[in-house]
């Protein structure tokens, strides 16, 4: 018998933001298999941070975006890292 995907919910608090000119797409998710939600914050330049945890409510994973924010500003959404080419 062939199981089915499970169904992508996106939770309602998923918005885009600007705050200190910094613009972001927040994507509040989870599968409709499972009751934990994943947190991912995406970047003007399309870069995505995704949360390690998992949250027991949407309500859990905003208020982390938001504590980010309050703690390390926008900033912590900006690409900053420093991309190492694969050797040839």
């Amino acid at each position: 018998m062939h199981q089915r995907e499970p169904n992508l919910v996106t939770s309602s608090l998923s918005r885009h933001i600007t705050h200190d000119g910094v613009s972001v797409e927040i994507c509040i998710y989870r599968l409709d298999t499972e009751p934990s939600w994943s947190l991912e914050v995406v970047n003007f330049a399309g870069t995505s941070t995704v949360s390690d945890d998992l949250f027991p409510t949407d309500e859990a994973a905003f208020a982390e975006f938001e504590h980010t924010v309050a703690e390390e500003g926008m900033v912590a959404f900006l690409d900053q890292a420093k991309v190492i080419p694969f050797r040839r």
